[in-house]
């Protein structure tokens, strides 16, 4: 099975980017090298993490990097987005640890090496667990404490970087970790969500003014991730249910960098609930950015319910991913080009996509047709925004390999290379031979 794109489409030029893409709590293990972080301390927390796992080993990419960079080399792909662990690259006094940071500029110059292009996250989710002990995301501190963080981190790295992305994903940290409480690190309260969001947005655009100053040759963005917004049915209940879904759990997050200004939302929110929002903030957050990078999965439905405003209509009767998302590609075309219509956008690179299924080796093979066919119609519905005038220059698949799935532990797979976990064991899998061949061929 493979995966075909329209003979036109720009995505089969040279210049459109293909990549892989992991993070480094997910697969990089060696947790006594460096700082604890908020998910160490979350994963030690009793029936936080569905299987009583932990990242202390996790793919061991830390000891096995060298053969991963080869396997990134031998999927042809032109970029190898990672993120870097906060704690394992700070000490407790402020400064560069040595070791932590040569992990990865060994890392950086064997991408380079290889003509791989570095994509950087500088905060996918590990916050050092000494910054939450001081109010993590919820202390407006953080948000320096990140851009010093930031601007060590980038003079180190020199010109090795070709895009550096601030954060990811800020409504999970947000959201799942300080209102929800199903991530790290697991507090719980509508009172602390938009707080510790606002937080995550100033950091983003604190570190943009020493990134760009820092590396004034790389592109600086955000990645952002969205689940757009359905209505149940068309009563108008229900749509006005949908919207306000759309403003709390996407537009709030990327309104503020475009706009300069949060949805219209923030007027009827509770004043327990409100960010503390201070003069200059919103110019800091909405300085310009080179390429937005957005991250898409599925799709959600909602209901009017007289209470809440929204509620949550589970998946029925639709094909769904291991993870129980539902398949529905039209969204992903849906979403860019309404993003596209509602701001004005830089270039965009997706930089997650994907999906976990029931993965079985057999025969040291895994036939995962599902995912090649999720991956067939989500690129197709990329090809299809790009039709419809959105500047798209590349794409991610998420992720390189099976790996530590946050709360979920090590139950979901989303790789496109196997991992056995008892001997470290690299498998590609059909969707990561399909993916090769999709490159190869442009």
């Amino acid at each position: 099975m493979n995966i075909l794109l329209p003979d036109n489409s720009p995505m089969l030029t040279p210049e459109f980017t293909y990549g892989v893409a992991t993070a480094s709590f997910q697969i990089e293990g060696a947790a006594h090298n460096r700082l604890p972080s908020i998910w160490d301390t979350f994963c030690n927390t009793p029936n936080k993490i569905r299987d009583g796992s932990n990242g202390e080993i996790a793919c061991n990419h830390f000891h096995l990097w060298q053969q991963d960079i080869d396997l990134i080399d031998s999927l042809e792909v032109d970029a190898y987005r990672l993120s870097i662990s906060w704690p394992r690259v700070m000490t407790l006094s402020g400064e560069l640890n040595p070791s932590g940071v040569d992990f990865y500029i060994q890392i950086l110059d064997r991408l380079i090496a290889k003509g791989i292009k570095p994509y950087i996250t500088l905060y996918h989710w590990d916050l050092p667990q000494y910054l939450e002990d001081r109010g993590g995301w919820l202390n407006r501190d953080t948000a320096f404490q990140f851009q010093h963080y930031a601007n060590l981190i980038s003079k180190a790295f020199g010109d090795r970087v070709f895009a550096y992305a601030t954060l990811n994903e800020p409504f999970c940290s947000a959201y799942l970790g300080y209102e929800a409480g199903i991530h790290a690190p697991g507090i719980q309260g509508k009172q602390f969500g938009k707080k510790a969001a606002h937080h995550l947005l100033l950091a983003h655009g604190l570190a943009l003014e020493v990134l760009r100053k820092n590396a004034p040759n790389a592109q600086h963005g955000i990645v952002l991730n969205f689940t757009p917004c359905y209505a149940e049915t068309d009563n108008l209940k229900d749509r006005e249910a949908a919207k306000l879904a759309d403003e709390h759990f996407n537009q709030w997050y990327i309104k503020p960098i475009f706009d300069g200004a949060y949805p219209d939302l923030l007027a009827a929110l509770p004043s327990d609930e409100c960010p503390d929002i201070q003069e200059g903030d919103l110019a800091i957050i909405s300085a310009p950015i080179d390429y937005l990078g957005i991250n898409f999965y599925t799709r959600a439905v909602y209901r009017s319910d007289p209470l809440a405003g929204f509620q949550d209509v589970p998946p029925k009767d639709v094909p769904v991913t291991d993870m129980g998302w539902e398949i529905y590609p039209k969204a992903f075309s849906d979403l860019l080009i309404s993003l596209n219509q509602k701001y004005l956008l830089p270039p965009i690179f997706i930089t997650e996509n994907g999906a976990a299924m029931a993965d079985k080796l057999v025969d040291g093979k895994v036939n995962d047709e599902e995912r090649v066919a999720y991956y067939n119609d989500h690129l197709n519905a990329v090809n299809n925004a790009i039709s419809a005038g959105v500047d798209i220059r590349g794409y991610f698949a998420w992720s390189l390999m099976d790996n530590f799935e946050w709360a979920e532990g090590y139950l979901k797979r989303f790789g496109i290379v196997y991992v056995d976990y008892n001997t470290q064991e690299r498998i590609i899998k059909a969707s990561g031979h399909a993916y090769k061949a999709l490159i190869s061929n442009r």
